[in-house]
């Protein structure tokens, strides 16, 4: 009797460590890490867009996103357009190894929706717009 409970004893401790010298995961972790925050509002411009975001309970900031991050075909941004619903449009800024690798607008497609807005053609922001390489965002 006291030999199986002796090898009871030394195979739950057994049983207990076992995970403590098993082997790496088979899944390798991401590269990839993003920045997910609310769009306040899109301002579309003809070099690109200013996006106000949420930067905090009370603050916004602002971010300036080149047009041609969209159509080239190994541009840096992406449009998800979403439709009406309880989803709130967004901004996701991606990572690569700690450099600015794309982003992604998750936009209503509607351009009537409240977060669309225009810039007037007499305001000047061309300069916000010229050699904008990466996204930073600001919390």
């Amino acid at each position: 009797m006291k030999k199986l409970l002796f090898v009871l004893v030394i195979l739950t401790v057994a049983g207990l460590c076992m995970p403590l010298f098993a082997q790496e995961s088979k899944y390798k972790e991401s590269e990839y890490y993003y920045f997910n925050v609310p769009i306040e509002k899109i301002f579309s411009h003809r070099l690109g867009y200013m996006v106000l975001y949420r930067k905090g309970p009370t603050d916004i900031a602002r971010t300036f996103i080149p047009a041609k991050w969209f159509i080239d075909s190994d541009g840096k941004g992406e449009f998800i357009g979403i439709r009406s619903g309880r989803e709130w449009p967004s901004m996701s800024v991606y990572y690569k190894n700690g450099e600015f690798s794309h982003i992604r607008l998750r936009v209503r497609t509607n351009r009537a929706h409240s977060t669309w807005g225009f810039v007037p053609l007499n305001v000047s922001i061309d300069e916000a717009f010229k050699d904008i390489e990466e996204i930073r965002l600001e919390f």
